[in-house]
């Protein structure tokens, strides 16, 4: 990927993994020879791997978080269910 990206002119320092897909190659049958005159089936399971690289394009910084508004904690449903029992008995 390297070779290629400086081949069509890329900055190789800013290149990114776009998209990664691995699909299944039609298998082969081979054979492999046993003790005693037995031969069996060596299958293997070969593939075709696909990478797409692109250049990372120049990163905007966020903008800060408002202090003013307190952050929300978040609780599984579990606690959620303990509080409103709670609440209701009270």
């Amino acid at each position: 990927a390297e070779s290629n990206a400086d081949y069509k002119g890329l900055d190789v320092d800013r290149l990114v993994i776009d998209h990664i897909q691995v699909n299944r190659a039609p298998c082969l049958r081979r054979r492999t020879y046993r003790a005693h005159g037995r031969i069996n089936p060596y299958m293997s399971s070969p593939c075709h791997i696909e990478v797409c690289l692109s250049e990372r394009e120049d990163t905007v910084a966020r903008a800060a978080p408002a202090d003013d508004a307190p952050a929300k904690k978040k609780l599984s449903k579990k606690k959620l269910a303990r509080q409103k029992e709670k609440m209701m008995r009270e």
